[in-house]
């Protein structure tokens, strides 16, 4: 009997590839096997430099010790984090309230059957009232017109409103043309965290979700968050920072360095109630912001800030490791130089001025230790900068950090028991090695070391923004002095090692060591170079990036009829099925706020 055919593509709109991508488990078990070897290799490097009987001169055996003491603690804490996140935090409650979040027959009876941006969103039987905000602060129009349109078309209903602290005409005129509300504020305080405070007050929403200007959200955004918010105790979800623009060793750098973060690291601080907020692709359940007084203000780095003192009040947080929404990467030495110095001087003020260890915090054990590791993450940028130290003072002093009665053989075998699992941990997760992270968290140390400086002083940092307008682009050169100093120094000692290698006719653990830190820091000299002759030599068009989407992006035509605007901070008018360019959303009416 010939067997039945079955019109299997009607299932779903997946095809087989793509829909066992979507089902992989994120933990199989090789991962799982390779983290746990990773952290005996951890244990055992740390028992070889604590050996009394292997300790060496003392200044450059101190220096190894604090760096690598630095680098292997949060190892350790980072592999067991990843372990704790091998379970999803999707439960029944959340599958049935996704079940239920669209009404089909009310859209039926609507007819909102082709506008599915403006179908009411239920939760627990009660209707929602839901806001998109996109803070903006001189980012290029074209850009904040990509996030806009794409937010607007996120299925369900809600309102948009792009937060002008630019205070741009160019903006608002292009937030009538789209169709969009828009909010400016007079005053510039609190930066984004201030921003976002103000739109608050002038909306009445119970829940809404942050996009940078930069970062296109999918239209399933709200599917895919919202249903956790059946449990009460929600205060916010959080999604990962992806990236569509890795075309550059900088901006694949940058990109790369927090794949793991995002994709193992905040999925396991989920086990813990510890998973915080990163600023962006975020939505949060208005009464807890309200609980703790507001977005935090105090800090530049407001997103992790806000969640410590969420997490203090009891407040539980979500984190899901799935991409809705795509931005961009810092894409030069500047951007790359002021974000990690403002996402790292926040860091550093917890530590210093909030430490997760007090006994006057109001925190589990487990959050305690994971904000502990938030609070020192950049430590472990600075532990490089130590570790360059250590050849120049062997090639110049005959210092060495170990033992001489141990041979290099023995001393490489405990250093790859945990440095080389390091890098396949890392290459099994990113599919492949990833050098320019290397690059990048060799020649970083300055700028975290400056954050330190940063935070114990209590100096002011200004807010910057990726991607953000200006003049002419200053040199590279100018964010890089002591790097610059560094190479040269290293240079010239590679230089006197290689002398005195040739003329002993034995290469020496020393040289090799330092001749391969003088080559990271000579790849970023000419990452510099280049990045200095294309600012010099401008292309005459770079607006094609800006107006389009990552890869595989999808982003709707924008709304055929405006929203009605007025002088001031401005709201989008009032949607009826007969006008389906204009959205509906909580106070929808316009008004003059000015």
């Amino acid at each position: 009997m010939a067997r039945p055919v079955h019109d299997y593509a009607r299932v779903d709109e997946l095809d087989s590839s793509t829909r066992r991508a979507e089902t992989a488990n994120p933990y199989p078990p090789v991962l799982i096997v390779i983290t746990i070897i990773a952290t005996l290799g951890i244990l055992r490097y740390a028992a070889f430099l604590l050996a009394p009987g292997n300790r060496g001169s003392l200044l450059p055996y101190l220096l190894v010790l604090v760096a690598e003491l630095v680098l292997i603690l949060h190892a350790l804490l980072s592999g067991w984090t990843i372990l704790a996140g091998t379970r999803g935090p999707r439960d029944f409650p959340y599958h049935e309230a996704k079940t239920l979040l669209f009404d089909r027959d009310r859209i039926v009876a609507e007819g909102l059957e082709d506008y599915p941006e403006r179908w009411p969103v239920v939760l627990d039987g009660r209707e929602l009232r839901i806001d998109v905000f996109i803070p903006v602060y001189g980012e290029d129009v074209a850009v904040i017109r990509r996030t806009a349109v794409a937010a607007m078309a996120i299925r369900g209903r809600h309102g948009t409103y792009v937060l002008d602290d630019g205070r741009s005409d160019e903006v608002r005129a292009m937030a009538a043309e789209i169709g969009c509300g828009y909010i400016r504020r007079l005053s510039g305080g609190g930066a984004k965290a201030g921003n976002i405070n103000h739109a608050l007050s002038l909306v009445s929403s119970e829940y809404f979700a942050v996009f940078d200007a930069d970062f296109v959200p999918r239209p399933e955004f709200l599917v895919e968050t919202v249903p956790f918010f059946v449990d009460r105790t929600v205060a916010f979800v959080q999604t990962p920072q992806a990236y569509g623009n890795l075309h550059n060793l900088i901006s694949r750098g940058a990109g790369y360095m927090q794949t793991v973060f995002y994709k193992f690291v905040q999925s396991g601080r989920n086990h813990f109630n510890a998973a915080f907020c990163v600023g962006t692709n975020v939505i949060y359940r208005r009464a807890a912001v309200d609980d703790v007084g507001g977005i935090y203000t105090d800090s530049k780095s407001e997103d992790v800030w806000t969640s410590l003192m969420m997490h203090e009040r009891g407040w539980r947080t979500i984190y899901i490791p799935q991409t809705l929404a795509v931005g961009d990467a810092p894409e030069t030495i500047e951007a790359y130089t002021k974000q990690q110095l403002r996402w790292a001087t926040g860091g550093f003020e917890i530590m210093f001025t909030h430490n997760p260890l007090s006994p006057r915090r109001r925190l589990t054990m487990d959050q305690r230790l994971m904000y502990l590791v938030t609070a020192t993450h950049y430590l472990t940028g600075i532990a490089p900068g130590l570790l360059l130290l250590v050849p120049p003072l062997e090639i110049f002093f005959d210092l060495r950090p170990v033992n001489l009665d141990i041979s290099i053989t023995t001393w490489v075998i405990y250093y790859a028991g945990f440095y080389l699992m390091q890098v396949l941990l890392a290459f099994y997760t990113l599919g492949s090695f990833r050098w320019e992270v290397l690059m990048l968290a060799a020649v970083s140390f300055p700028i975290y070391l400056a954050a330190l400086v940063n935070a114990f002083v209590g100096k002011e940092q200004k807010w910057h923004v990726t991607g953000g307008r200006g003049g002419r682009p200053e040199s590279p050169f100018s964010f890089i002095i002591p790097q610059v100093c560094v190479f040269v120094f290293l240079a010239l000692t590679s230089v006197v090692a290689i002398w005195r290698d040739v003329d002993n006719s034995q290469l020496t653990l020393a040289t090799g060591w330092n001749v391969t830190n003088t080559l990271i820091l000579g790849v970023f000299m000419v990452v510099a170079l280049r990045e200095s002759w294309r600012n010099n030599h401008p292309a005459p068009t770079r607006a094609l990036r800006d107006t389009t989407p990552a890869p595989g992006w999808t982003l709707p035509d924008a709304p055929a009829e405006p929203a009605l605007q007025a002088d001031g901070p401005l709201f989008p008018a009032p949607a009826t099925p007969a006008t389906p360019g204009v959205l509906v959303g909580a106070g929808s009416q316009t008004r003059n706020l000015a």
